[in-house]
């Protein structure tokens, strides 16, 4: 299958105060027709990508093609066939939901009586319509954030780039997004979708890469990346802190595997599931610890990326400047992650 997006090399480093590298030769492709999932916490050089990939900046090497053009020289051309939806809301609060639609069309050069038609779809596709003709001033932060995506659409974009498209959305709304995205890859149209949301990436997209500190850390399909951690997840939860210290350390004795402790909730892969759950819940029993939930469950994305990075998506990065150390890898390496969650300093790119 040919590829929509090849990206071979890219670095980009922004300089002022401080040197950041918010990528560090990173490499990926897109099938044509797929969603394919750029994953990583706030500082992992995620919308970095985006904007190099949407001409909005120029890599300082390497290269990258949409369609097969290059995205440097072919700025102009690859600008008409992609759709973008940054992060934030990029609409006229100044006019109405139709006459930002209508706008948006007229600046890809639509033909006028196409494009009436287009913006009525639109608003009555994200649910809009009763207040298309209304000033953006009065749309909730919601309204914005969907009527934003309905203009990345109006041209009809060959590729669409979502850089965290259901930021600020309620779970209806967010669904809602979901089958618009999969109806429009039933059509033939690829997308590239940044997000923190394991459970949007695991159900949306065929093909995943995850960045950390600007590498690409481990890729493949998420069914690939769950089955490469090839455990049963532990989880115990507890009435307070000192007890899940307390049973981090117990639940290190079990197994070959570190266990993570985030707050009041202990997670640790297991490789015998239910032998390790009579172990731990014996050695628990003979601390004095009560737990107040015990699982065994099957991995999820996120206890991938636990796995990989040491941190959830939804945590920030140590950025190497603040005394962090990127944790380079791939999939199926194994990254232990024994310490406790602690406050992350706040990254500079996202």
């Amino acid at each position: 299958m040919p590829y929509a997006i090849e990206v071979e090399h890219i670095k980009k480093t922004f300089k002022g105060k401080r040197e950041v590298r918010a990528l560090d030769g990173v490499s990926f492709s897109v099938e044509e027709g797929t969603v394919f999932g750029l994953l990583g916490p706030n500082g992992s050089g995620k919308t970095t990508a985006v904007r190099i990939l949407t001409t909005i900046l120029q890599p300082d090497s390497g290269s990258a093609r949409v369609l097969g053009h290059d995205v440097c020289k072919k700025a102009g051309l690859v600008r008409s066939l992609i759709g973008l939806a940054g992060q934030y809301a990029a609409v006229d609060e100044n006019l109405t939901g139709r006459e930002n639609l209508v706008m948006v069309g007229n600046l890809n050069h639509l033909n006028k009586a196409v494009v009436g038609g287009r913006a009525k779809d639109l608003l009555e596709q994200f649910n809009l319509a009763d207040a298309g003709d209304r000033p953006l001033k009065t749309y909730s932060g919601g309204m914005r954030r969907r009527l934003d995506l309905a203009a990345a659409l109006v041209a009809r974009p060959t590729v669409l780039f979502l850089d965290e498209p259901t930021t600020g959305l309620d779970p209806q709304s967010r669904n809602d997004l979901w089958e618009v995205i999969e109806s429009l890859v039933g059509g033939g149209t690829t997308v590239l979708l940044t997000t923190q949301y394991l459970e949007e990436a695991d159900r949306l997209a065929s093909t995943l890469a995850v960045l950390d500190h600007g590498h690409v850390i481990a890729d493949g399909t998420p069914a690939e990346m769950k089955a490469d951690l090839g455990a049963t997840v532990l989880e115990v939860g507890l009435s307070n802190l000192e007890d899940a210290r307390r049973t981090g350390a117990v639940l290190d004795t079990i197994g070959p595997h570190s266990p993570m402790v985030n707050g009041t909730v202990v997670e640790v892969t297991v490789d015998n599931g239910p032998q390790a759950a009579m172990l731990g819940l014996r050695a628990l029993d003979r601390e004095g610890i009560v737990p107040t939930a015990f699982t065994l469950r099957e991995p999820s994305l996120d206890d991938v990326f636990l796995s990989l990075t040491g941190h959830s998506t939804v945590e920030e990065a140590h950025t190497q400047e603040d005394g962090g150390s990127p944790r380079r890898g791939r999939r199926g390496r194994r990254l232990r992650a024994a310490e406790e969650a602690l406050p992350i300093a706040t990254g500079e790119l996202s």
